[in-house]
């Protein structure tokens, strides 16, 4: 049975005919996409709108076209924007359309202005619960995961949260590390000192960097050794005091690599780790260390889990549908092979 069509007429005020172009776009491109996005249609007669879909649907258009509005007074809105802008109500509102039963270890919150991470050249706003709870667990714990799919914000939360510590004379450096799992080509026949061999492994983490501190101090900072790259095998023996450590892609540790990693921290140290635990590239036979951690830590005082799920993503609104597909495939695969 289908549910019941619902309408929902409201004025955007105060009117203002500049304001109303811009929310609403070339050819009303903007309304089109949220009518895409939240399943509704939309009409206006200049600042009076009408949005008609079920109840939680209709409801949901309306919240967006009024943020859309307001925003619409103070930048110029693009499809990227109003996609941002959905995908936050959407994750507020538990109606992403991915599994809502996610895990979530550590604190809960609403996103707010008090989440913001402030660097010197950006701040970057939480954007949904499960990146405002990421936040909050790196801020409090000293040791943070962050396991979900791509798309979700962990890498780039992480290095802005690092940055922000930086400038906070809450660390002394910033230690960026990665394991260098070959795809294909095996990195001695690459090009290049070992330097050069391992930098596209870490070009997540570096355009981060240069969005949040520009590309001249970046360079500097390294050369000063406060930021450093360092390859996962590079790491043993080490011990990393004042230090805010970041481990990406950390599905592609191997179990030994892990527990090598994580006694590392020195004093004065944090650490966050991220990965997804969907995308292992590790030989069959190899146990990706963040799936055995999870394990291991999962009641350890100080140490905080975060998870994402498709309804948490922030790319492309494909990026979500392609992340759902997968997850339905791979589940549907399982009942198969268990039957």
């Amino acid at each position: 049975m289908n549910a019941a069509i619902e309408t929902r007429d409201f004025l955007l005020e105060p009117a203002d005919n500049t304001i109303l172009a811009n929310l609403c776009g070339q050819f009303d491109e903007h309304l089109r996409q949220i009518e895409k996005r939240l399943d509704v249609h939309i009409s206006n007669r200049g600042n009076h709108f009408r949005v008609a879909g079920t109840a939680a649907a209709a409801d949901l258009g309306v919240q967006v076209i009024q943020e859309l509005y307001e925003l619409a007074g103070e930048e110029s809105l693009d499809s990227r924007r109003v996609h941002i802008c959905l995908q936050e109500t959407a994750m507020t509102n538990d109606l992403g359309g991915a599994d809502s039963n996610t895990e979530q270890s550590g604190p809960q919150a609403v996103p707010g202005d008090d989440d913001v991470i402030v660097t010197r050249r950006a701040r970057i706003k939480p954007r949904g619960p499960s990146q405002c709870a990421y936040v909050a667990s790196m801020r409090q714990s000293d040791l943070s995961f962050g396991i979900g799919p791509a798309g979700t914000g962990k890498t780039y939360l992480a290095v802005a949260r690092a940055v922000e510590a930086l400038d906070r004379e809450e660390v002394r450096r910033i230690v960026l590390v990665r394991p260098a799992v070959e795809a294909g080509e095996r990195l001695g026949f690459l090009p290049g000192d070992m330097s050069q061999k391992v930098d596209p492994y870490l070009r997540p983490m570096y355009d981060a960097l240069y969005e949040m501190i520009g590309f001249d101090r970046v360079a500097r900072l390294i050369e000063k050794n406060v930021i450093e790259i360092a390859p996962l095998a590079f790491m043993r023996g080490r011990s990393l005091n004042e230090s805010f450590i970041i481990l990406d892609e950390a599905q592609n540790t191997t179990v030994e690599q892990m527990k090598m990693f994580l006694t590392r921290m020195g004093y004065g140290s944090r650490a966050v780790v991220t990965g997804d635990v969907t995308q292992i590239d590790l030989p069959r036979h190899q146990i990706s260390g963040l799936r055995h951690v999870l394990k291991v830590l999962r009641e350890v005082d100080g140490v905080s889990f975060s998870f994402f799920s498709a309804r948490d993503v922030v790319r492309h609104s494909l990026v979500q549908r392609i992340v759902e597909a997968y997850q339905g495939f791979e589940a549907d695969a399982w009942d198969a092979d268990a039957e």
